[in-house]
């Protein structure tokens, strides 16, 4: 679901009722992790009494490794294309910005510099550009980035109170799927990069949240609750059909979604065992497993891009 900067409101969502809306059958989730190439790797942010950090696992199990330790909020984590650093929010200055951090950990460096909230950063597929949510001279905008020259340009722009969510880049970088609450609650949006026209694709009736694109830029993942019911569940948008379809329905509060490196799976956070731990999902057969175990709150997976 779409977060504000200010809170990390994994605590909220754990405390709604979990229970199914008529008979669904509980996930088929094998009892430890496993089924993933060696070299597959996720970070994930973890919330652990008054703080969240970033961490790193094998998407087949294993050993985590910590990004980040402090008294700040680091959350929203995103691989850059070539695998080499995480880019991510953290309100370590007083208010949320944006940060990145080598893949081995180390001192995190400031990305922008300003007294804005801004947030929910996600690098070009060439790793030219940086897409990210900011209230900089006004309402909260989705804004593009220049890395090389710093040139900055308003790519989509709804109105004073709108709340956007979660921009995410086509793999041929020509399009940015986002969430935003302009005039008919949260709905689904692509927009074109270079011309700033915007369509939505999903359903005014149930709207979404954190949408994600496929692998092959074709689909659209997002995250379908309807009017806050105490369920959600992952849907594939196709974008060229329109036709979708429901890839997790756990009796559970589902989001986070995002594709393996293969295409083949997903990654989420459910809290379907009571506490947002980290699952992966077969899309073709339902087999899934549990990634991370706590303690804490996990939320926001994201692959690391193959090497």
């Amino acid at each position: 679901m779409p977060r504000r900067p200010t809170l990390v409101a994994v605590s909220l969502l754990a405390a709604l009722s979990a229970a199914c809306e008529g008979k669904k059958e509980r996930p088929r989730v094998a009892p430890a992790s496993g089924g993933a190439p060696p070299g597959w790797e996720l970070v994930f942010e973890r919330e652990v009494g008054a703080h969240t950090d970033l961490y790193v696992i094998p998407a087949g199990g294993g050993t985590e490794r910590r990004l980040t330790d402090g008294r700040a909020n680091d959350t929203l984590p995103r691989w850059s294309p070539d695998g080499a650093r995480v880019v991510f929010t953290s309100d370590r200055t007083g208010r949320p910005q944006l940060w990145e951090v080598a893949a081995e950990g180390g001192k995190a460096r400031r990305l922008r510099s300003n007294d804005a909230t801004e947030y929910q950063a996600d690098v070009s597929p060439d790793g030219r550009q940086l897409a990210f949510l900011s209230d900089l001279d006004g309402p909260e905008r989705l804004l593009v980035q220049e890395l090389a020259s710093g040139a900055v340009r308003e790519l989509v722009r709804h109105g004073d109170g709108t709340i956007f969510g979660n921009p995410h880049w086509s793999p041929d970088g020509r399009s940015i799927t986002f969430s935003s609450n302009y005039r008919i609650g949260h709905q689904i949006y692509v927009v074109e990069a270079a011309t700033g026209r915007v369509r939505r694709i999903s359903p005014v009736m149930s709207g979404g949240c954190e949408p994600r694109f496929s692998r092959d830029g074709r689909k659209v993942v997002y995250v379908s609750r309807g009017h806050m019911h105490p369920t959600s569940r992952l849907v594939e948008h196709d974008l060229a059909s329109g036709e979708e379809r429901v890839l997790v329905s756990w009796p559970a509060l589902n989001y986070d979604p995002v594709y393996s490196p293969d295409g083949a799976e997903l990654a989420f956070a459910s809290n379907i065992g009571g506490e947002y731990s980290i699952y992966r999902q077969r899309l073709e057969g339902g087999q899934a497993w549990r990634v991370t175990f706590g303690p804490g709150a996990d939320r926001c997976p994201d692959y690391r891009p193959s090497r």
